[in-house]
């Protein structure tokens, strides 16, 4: 009974042979299956680390620098291409430093539409050397003043165009137009210029608070039309003596960058409402402080080189309230030689006649409580009666440089950068 029901039990649960056999198959290709969707490739690094004689420890260290070296190729390639892109720079800085004057030049000259035709006239090309360019400042309501030093200083008509041919020398009254361009004040000047052909008219807007903008305009305009030694500016109630002023000058003409006047060195005025005020004082230091060495407004002079430098930066160039401030500063920093001439910026008599009968003339006579001749339109006949030079004088006086001794009040400061 045992061995039977034994047996019963043993023939209901072994599995026919068959199916065990289908199911070792089964289980090994769903083994198979599911070993492939979980074993991973291995990237480059981990076969060079597996095939590599070194150890693994070596194996890192040099994928390391193989890394390292790919990325200090890739910092030497960028370093490369900086340094072509600094060469091709530098390369066009110098191209535009080179063309920049020529530029300038040609743009201040073409972008002034009411210049005289006179001057429209000149070749800039070719174009003859003067010894100085007298810029005389002028406004629409001084035409009694411009009349004054025409018939006293300045000579007018064929004398006018006979002193550029043989003694190279240039003046103009410089004026810009009205804020209303074309308007009755440009009218009066137009007419006042086909009279006397006088005028050296400025791409700028008139105003007393925009002189020192006039003044770079001045002196940009001024180089870009002639090829003068020395570029002059003057007030036009000042007396001047134009065979002294071109003989002072004279003494200077080797010097590349002189800068020529009645050096001064006054207050900076912090207090609005009071005349010379600066708004810009707090630059100067504290509340007191002096301005840096400058010619006075009156009359100064400048070379080439420094009108030049004007025209070129004359987009950078501050300008502060004054300005004879403003030019002062444009040239600090500047390998400048400061020439402080007292005979500049003599009084009006008995001062400049006492100095005109020890034999040394004046070259600018002026009020300084006036900041120019005091009614200047009355009294300058008076001035150059008395201060006044030969009559001949300015056609007869030798140009070539000279050298005069100290006793004349003439003070030489190098400044340098």
């Amino acid at each position: 009974m045992y061995v039977k029901n034994r047996g019963e039990y043993a023939s209901k649960h072994v599995l026919p042979k068959k199916l065990a056999i289908l199911l070792c198959f089964a289980s090994f290709f769903a083994g198979m299956f599911f070993t492939n969707r979980m074993w991973m490739v291995p990237d480059a690094k981990s076969i060079v680390k597996k095939t590599s004689r070194t150890g693994d420890e070596q194996h890192v260290d040099c994928d390391m620098k193989i890394v390292l070296k790919n990325e200090d190729n890739s910092s030497r390639g960028i370093s490369g291409s900086q340094h072509s892109i600094e060469t091709v720079d530098k390369a066009i800085s110098d191209l535009e430093i080179k063309l920049m004057a020529a530029r300038a030049e040609r743009e201040t000259v073409m972008k002034d539409t009411i210049i005289s035709e006179d001057l429209k006239n000149v070749e800039l090309t070719s174009r003859r050397k003067y010894l100085m360019v007298i810029g005389i400042n002028t406004a629409f309501s001084s035409r009694k003043r411009r009349d004054s030093v025409r018939a006293t200083w300045m000579p007018q008509g064929e004398k006018l165009k006979q002193l550029e041919e043989e003694r190279g020398i240039i003046i103009r009254f410089v004026i810009g137009h009205s804020s209303t361009s074309g308007g009755i004040l440009d009218k009066a000047i137009e007419a006042e210029e086909s009279m006397h052909g006088d005028f050296l008219r400025l791409q700028h807007v008139e105003g007393y608070l925009e002189l020192s903008a006039k003044t770079k305009t001045y002196f940009a305009t001024a180089v870009s039309l002639w090829d003068a030694e020395f570029y002059v500016k003057v007030d036009d109630d000042v007396h001047v003596n134009l065979a002294t002023l071109g003989m002072t000058l004279a003494e200077h003409r080797k010097k590349p960058r002189v800068y020529i006047g009645c050096m001064k060195s006054g207050p900076v005025l912090a207090r609005k409402g009071v005349k010379y005020h600066e708004p810009e004082y707090w630059k100067f230091g504290e509340v007191g402080n002096k301005y840096f060495r400058h010619a006075t407004g009156q009359l100064y002079a400048i070379s080439k080189d420094l009108a030049t430098y004007i025209l070129i930066n004359q987009d950078v160039l501050h300008k502060y309230a004054n300005e004879d401030v403003s030019l002062g500063s444009w040239f600090i920093g500047l390998d400048v030689e400061h020439v402080d001439d007292r005979r500049l910026c003599c009084g009006t008599p008995p001062d400049c006649e006492w100095k005109a009968q020890a034999g040394n003339i004046c070259v600018a006579s002026f009020d300084w409580k006036c900041s120019g001749i005091c009614r200047s339109a009355e009294r300058i006949m008076e001035v150059h009666e008395r201060c006044g030079e030969d009559k001949n004088a300015l056609w007869t006086a030798n140009f070539v440089q000279t050298t005069r001794s100290s006793s004349s009040g003439k003070i030489h400061m190098r400044v340098q950068a």
